[in-house]
């Protein structure tokens, strides 16, 4: 009797553990960075192209610039807060729906465990045991469910906030990327040279994501750069509409 408490002990800790965030995952966000690194700098990069080519001079350049970053990553960084927040909320709202299911339908629930583990390819009497240890405990039955059936995972505390910190700053950082050669140069060569170390970031960026993800390199990072500097691009076709023609 105490192996077999002792082995659903264990069968109801890797449950846990399955329904659990991977920790690394946690400390590195690789989607958040490329979000708001992405977002920063393509944006922006649009911003100065446009206000570049209506304009020759610099620091209108650059205080367009400025202004559309600033205002690019305390926007992003919100937008994360929120939408991190409303994530929060569903699994919240969903986890308390399938406790009243449990207490309601139980069979049906019963049921839905089982197919789930079947679908595993478990059968017979293992089959059997993994349902009655998991519905013997409404925890964890709540959690499989969440797990498995709506693909949700528990939230962390502070994951709001630090989603926001880390969006906000990677959206602070590219955008500024674009905007460094009008600290240095003309705006006649700085829109060349910004165009270029954009679409060489966001190939890099792509090339990464890649690496550390699924995909192919050198194809991710062709694509990132040919969107990314195509999108900005509009803004310099906005920017000659309404050029500020020459004073003689």
């Amino acid at each position: 009797m105490s192996d077999l408490r002792i082995g659903n002990d264990k069968l109801i800790e890797q449950v846990r553990l399955h329904d659990h965030r991977d920790p690394h995952h946690g400390e590195f966000r690789l989607g958040d960075v490329i979000l708001g690194g992405q977002d920063g700098l393509v944006n922006v990069l649009g911003v100065i192209l446009g206000v570049a080519a209506a304009t020759q001079d610099a620091r209108i350049v650059i205080a367009a610039g400025m202004a559309a970053t600033f205002a690019e990553s305390i926007s992003m960084g919100a937008v994360a807060y929120t939408s991190t927040l409303a994530e929060n909320d569903l699994y919240h709202s969903e986890r308390e729906r399938e406790h009243r299911h449990i207490h309601l339908v139980p069979d049906v629930e019963v049921e839905e465990i089982r197919g789930i583990y079947r679908k595993k390819g478990f059968e017979g009497e293992i089959l059997e045991k993994i349902v009655k240890v998991i519905t013997s405990n409404p925890d964890v039955w709540v959690d499989v469910m969440m797990a498995e059936e709506f693909q949700l995972t528990p939230p962390e505390k502070s994951q709001a906030l630090r989603s926001a910190l880390i969006v906000g700053f990677s959206a602070l950082f590219g955008s500024l990327i674009p905007l460094f050669p009008f600290f240095f140069w003309t705006v006649r060569w700085s829109i060349w040279i910004s165009i270029l170390i954009a679409a060489l970031t966001l190939f890099i960026v792509g090339m990464y994501k890649a690496r550390v993800t699924v995909g192919r390199p050198l194809r991710s990072g062709l694509q990132m750069a040919v969107i990314g500097t195509v999108s900005a691009l509009a803004g310099y076709i906005v920017g000659l509409i309404f050029k500020v023609p020459t004073v003689p």
